[in-house]
């Protein structure tokens, strides 16, 4: 009798880890992860983590593809559930199993999708917050929440992810808006800010939105803008080459760079926009 579809997932969990089962929720919820961005996350040793995701892969827990270089070379290994991984986030969260095709049609459409290079942008934010905590005891990512969720929740905003970070008894919440350089900062980013304030005046949370961007100059660039922009919402800006849990955050108004935790973050009402929220659990 031929082995049903269930019985050779189950055949697959004595070689998944916690660790494993950390990863493939990650790309659950994000999609994508390139391998230094897991490496920093997960992994002590490059090789290490090498080795574990190609075994991945072979067991059809991952699916991995890369693009050549312009000047020559390939890009690095970009990874995402493979098959079996879709099938086991699926039983672990209730959903219907996915069938073959849908899965290889789910990984074709990722890597080809015009947005990837923005979406692997957003997701290095939130890379180096968590690498960052693995080497200090003191910080935590309580919250990495992906533009989908975060939409879900505050349906009249399109940050590209929320978070929430602690150091020590300090905790700040946040709306991330990264940039890749493509965007008319005053077109399209600054009035972003209006929706942020419409949320607040609804009993939302006033977070800090971070302006995360591609340069100096756009930074520059950015900071004039906002000085024509009211201060209802808290706005601060960072180039890609810091650290976001250093003091590279430049408030609006501001001279001087500070850290995340510095920044003004009230909670507000997390409940103010979506009635899926009970008891302050989100019900998917």
């Amino acid at each position: 009798m031929p082995q049903s579809r269930t019985a050779g997932l189950l055949a697959i969990y004595p070689h998944i880890t916690s660790r494993d089962r950390l990863l493939l929720q990650l790309l659950d919820d994000h999609h994508v992860l390139t391998t230094d961005q897991i490496h920093r996350m997960l992994f002590h040793a490059r090789r290490t983590c090498q080795i574990r995701l190609s075994e991945l892969a072979a067991l059809g827990l991952l699916d991995r593809f890369r693009f050549a270089r312009d000047g020559g070379g390939s890009q690095p290994w970009h990874w995402t559930l493979g098959h079996n991984g879709h099938r086991f986030q699926a039983a672990a969260h209730n959903r219907p199993e996915p069938t073959a095709r849908t899965s290889r049609q789910t990984v074709q459409r990722l890597s080809a999708n015009p947005h990837l290079t923005h979406l692997l942008t957003t997701n290095e934010f939130f890379v180096r917050l968590t690498a960052h905590a693995r080497h200090h005891p003191d910080a935590q990512l309580d919250r990495w929440w992906s533009e989908t969720l975060t939409s879900k929740q505050y349906r009249t905003i399109t940050a590209d992810g929320h978070g929430l970070w602690s150091v020590d008894d300090t905790n700040v919440g946040f709306f991330l808006e990264a940039d890749t350089g493509t965007e008319a900062l005053r077109s399209r980013v600054v009035t972003k800010l209006d929706r942020y304030a419409q949320l607040i005046r609804r009993g939302g949370p006033r977070y800090p939105v971070l302006f995360w961007l591609h340069s100096e100059q756009r930074e520059e660039h950015l900071h004039r803008l906002l000085r024509g922009k009211p201060g209802d919402v808290p706005a601060a800006t960072a180039t890609h080459h810091n650290d976001p849990a250093d003091a590279v955050w430049l408030p609006a108004g501001a001279t001087g760079r500070v850290r995340l935790t510095a920044l003004p973050s009230d909670h507000g009402q997390p409940v103010a926009d979506n009635p899926n929220y009970d008891d302050g659990v989100f019900v998917l």
